[in-house]
């Protein structure tokens, strides 16, 4: 029998090691300068074994932590680029993979939720797992119709080590906070717990998922898998063939392939609302898939992973959103100012001067005014440092405002999604795609 007690004690502090690591190597590069090494040789160094540590023990322990590390990699096109360079590699692998459970342990996960005889409907099974995230990890094999399919299997005791993981990150996160440069970890962490029961919950995931694939089936641009069978704890779903990941193009796309995946991804993410009432609320690039084509072209998107969703009590993205939009890119800033605190992003009582929030909107605006945008890493770290240097008037501004429960995933897809674009550095025609999907911005009602 698990000890789960010890099991958690380890967790817990294998998490706590990772504050003391990071002080014991800038000990250790301390002690180099003082025999004479570059200070920019001895930082390098720090930076890169502390990148190892962190996204190795995220990743290993998965739950929470990996869950961590997988938003925190999402907002690396925000990182300085002398703080990005050491931890890009860490942060490209965590977005695709994850070290893996047993064989023993997933056949018996299988046996649980499937029933002894699992091998008559998964007649072909793959104990080598084809891909890894937070909370399961994905198997392929073949069901007893003839279909290949793609078996996402929880990891056993998920759940706890998910809150488990996610308190312990909430008490260390300042210190966690200093390891990567810029990231404020806390609002993170808060998400993911309001939000975890529900991405715990694979039939939920699959009534999503199905949703999904029956909207966009027939569509030649997307490929989203159907549901095949289910419980709470493993889900079947038609296998997707794909050469590679938006987070593999991040690495090493080309320019043409960029803004072509680039604009698909965009277009999923504001699109999915409008025609299924729910918003795909996980934009890391891991779970967009490139689909293969056969002359060689520019194909399609496979999406996947819908454990997290956004169900939109409106049928689709908040016309209130396309409203502010379109009011600031008309630069009626007062007005902005009416409708933020009408919508609850200004608490009563909260004064903010419309001129101030003209200068710390504007630039994130900025890409709806155009016909065609150029994301950028560079773009993406100037807003990232603006909003967060204490020199800049920004930074009393987010003090100001606050961000309504009902807003938290549609936020964390927006930034999210605008930090993937940024780190394809992807040409979009980003008005016209908000012309086309976000109610609200077109026109006046």
């Amino acid at each position: 029998m698990v000890d789960l007690p010890r099991k958690a004690a380890a967790r817990t502090a294998r998490l706590a090691a990772l504050p003391l690591g990071f002080a014991g190597r800038t000990a250790v590069g301390m002690g180099k300068r003082l025999g004479g090494a570059p200070a920019e040789a001895v930082m390098s160094d720090v930076q890169q074994r502390t990148a190892e540590q962190l996204f190795r023990t995220l990743g290993e322990l998965k739950g929470g932590a990996m869950k961590m590390g997988q938003a925190l990699s999402i907002m690396e096109s925000a990182l300085p680029e002398e703080l990005a360079a050491p931890y890009r590699d860490q942060l490209t692998r965590l977005q695709d993979a994850a070290p893996p459970m047993s064989a023993t342990t997933v056949h018996h996960v299988l046996s649980r939720e499937l029933g002894p005889s699992w091998r008559k409907q998964l007649v072909e099974f793959d104990d080598n797992p084809a891909a890894a995230a937070s909370i399961g990890q994905v198997h392929r094999g073949r069901w007893h119709d003839g279909r290949e399919v793609a078996i996402k299997v929880q990891y056993p005791g998920a759940g706890e080590a998910l809150m488990s993981d996610l308190r312990q990150l909430a008490r260390v996160a300042r210190t966690v906070g200093g390891m990567v440069p810029g990231i404020d970890i806390k609002p993170l962490i808060a998400e993911l717990q309001a939000r975890v029961a529900e991405e715990l919950d694979y039939a939920l995931e699959a009534e999503a998922q199905q949703t999904f694939a029956e909207e966009f089936a027939g569509d030649d641009r997307y490929l989203v898998p159907h549901v095949v069978a289910g419980t709470d704890k493993v889900l079947v779903s038609e296998w997707v063939e794909s050469s590679s990941s938006l987070a593999r193009l991040i690495a090493e796309g080309t320019q043409e392939q960029r803004d072509h995946y680039g604009e698909l991804y965009v277009r999923f993410l504001f699109s999915g609302p409008e025609r299924t009432g729910m918003l795909h609320a996980d934009p890391h690039p891991g779970n967009f898939r490139v689909l293969p084509t056969v002359d060689g072209s520019l194909g399609g998107l496979g999406v996947v992973d819908f454990g997290a969703v956004a169900r939109l009590p409106e049928g689709g993205l908040p016309r209130s959103i396309g409203r502010l939009m379109r009011i600031a890119t008309l630069d009626d800033y007062g007005d902005v100012v009416d409708h933020l605190r009408s919508e609850g992003f200004i608490k009563p009582r909260i004064q903010v001067d419309p001129d101030e929030l003209r200068d710390y909107l504007a630039p994130f605006i900025e890409p709806a005014r155009h016909d065609t945008f150029r994301f950028s890493r560079e773009w993406m770290r100037e807003q990232f440092t603006r909003i967060n240097d204490p020199r800049e008037p920004g930074y009393t501004l987010t003090l100001k405002l606050n961000l309504p429960p009902s807003y938290l995933l549609i936020h964390r897809v927006w930034i999210g999604g605008i930090g993937v674009l940024s780190q394809l550095e992807a040409s979009a025609p980003f008005r016209q795609i908000l012309i086309e999907s976000l109610p609200g911005f077109a026109a006046e009602d």
